[in-house]
């Protein structure tokens, strides 16, 4: 089943449809550290989360530590990865640190936190246009064989820049083992944002999920040509629209 918009009234351009198929499809098949049908799996406790009460509670408390119970979850995940998912979805202005480390004392690896990362951030970002445009959230994809590669990067090194480690483009000065770390260094294009560098520890979510940014947004170069405008609105415009958003979600990046 591909994605498809032609039943909204805003007229949805062509490359945004093919990217939100590509990345639709993506999530059913095996990733870095997932199966098809974890990750299947993890998509559809995304779209959970809302709807847990526990996390409702959570939010309205003046910390959400200090609040015990259990998520109203749809059973198919260990509850260390439903906290992680939950969490992410509902008050993710306030995870911390500590919370990260007693996931990963909880048995999470740093590379399956952020391929779970990438997977929720994808079925948010697809699901928010959807609601955008007016048009019904998709149906969840099939999960597909496949067993997933199990590739720790070597190039990924933590710094103390990040709860997990992350690949600078200087650590490609080894050269890198694996078409994913290519691909990555290629993507890249020499600017270490840390914003790009956030999922390289898993690079096909790093890739991939910037893939989905550039036709959602704009592409890299596109950002910085303040000569030129690339979308129906402004550079200006886009990121006025950004900024509120990110404040309304109290992401301070």
């Amino acid at each position: 089943m591909s994605i498809s918009y032609t039943n909204v009234r805003a007229e949805v351009r062509d490359d945004i449809v093919a990217a939100h198929d590509r990345a639709w499809k993506r999530i059913a098949r095996a990733g870095a550290w997932f199966g098809g049908k974890t990750r299947v799996a993890i998509a559809a406790e995304t779209r959970h989360a809302p709807d847990c009460a526990l996390c409702a509670r959570r939010k309205q408390s003046l910390s959400p530590y200090g609040m015990d119970g259990t998520h109203d979850a749809l059973g198919a995940l260990p509850e260390r990865v439903v906290e992680q998912i939950h969490r992410i979805v509902t008050d993710p202005a306030r995870l911390t640190r500590g919370w990260f480390d007693a996931l990963m004392a909880a048995g999470t690896r740093d590379t399956e936190y952020v391929e779970i990362v990438g997977v929720v951030a994808t079925v948010v970002a697809i699901d928010t246009f959807c609601r955008a445009v007016g048009a019904p959230l998709h149906p969840l994809p099939a999960p597909q064989e496949g067993k997933p590669h199990n590739r720790r990067p070597r190039t990924a090194h933590q710094r103390g820049e990040a709860w997990v480690p992350m690949i600078h483009p200087k650590d490609l000065e080894v050269e890198p083992d694996t078409a994913e770390e290519q691909s990555l260094a290629t993507y890249w294009g020499g600017v270490p944002a840390n914003i790009r560098r956030a999922l390289s520890l898993v690079p096909e979510e790093a890739h991939e999920w910037f893939r989905l940014v550039e036709v959602q947004y704009l592409p890299g170069k596109a950002m910085r040509d303040f000569a030129n405008e690339y979308r129906a609105i402004t550079h200006a415009q886009i990121e006025l629209i950004a900024g509120r958003v990110s404040v309304l979600n109290q992401c301070f990046y």
